[in-house]
């Protein structure tokens, strides 16, 4: 029985996980096929700091992130170009650690299930030896 249940974890955190990689996996792809739509839209130099933060930023801050914003744009735009690129890739690199994951995973149950076997071994061998000591008086 406690196989079993051993077993039934095992498989239901491997389900889990599966369904956890395909979740990341659609969304991620999703997002990088749709990087440049969703880039287009705001400029980086009309970006400003929540009304409901702004009083408890310094000015001087706020205006220094402005700066190194407006700096990168540059950079954050080739990376948004290279992000359909990069997407193609991240196929492999999800089969790859779900590989890793699942295989830790198989893993667990064959360990799970020789804690459970040596338990069981103790815990018959003490009955065996309290029924020969019985036996014997």
């Amino acid at each position: 029985m406690f196989y079993a249940i051993s077993w039934f974890l095992v498989f239901g955190l491997l389900a889990l996980w599966s369904l956890g990689a395909w979740a990341f996996h659609s969304i991620a792809t999703w997002a990088f096929a749709n990087a440049g739509i969703l880039a287009g839209g705001s400029p980086t130099g009309t970006l400003r700091l929540p009304d409901w933060i702004a009083p408890w930023v310094p000015p001087e801050l706020a205006q220094a992130l402005t700066s190194t914003l407006s700096a990168l744009t540059p950079a954050i735009q080739g990376l948004v170009d290279w992000m359909p690129t990069l997407g193609s890739g991240l196929s492999v690199v999800v089969w790859v650690v779900w590989g890793f994951g699942s295989a830790l995973l198989i893993g667990l149950g064959l360990v799970l299930s020789g804690v459970i076997a040596v338990l069981r071994r103790r815990a018959s061998a003490g009955s065996s030896r309290r029924l020969a000591a019985g036996t014997a008086r």
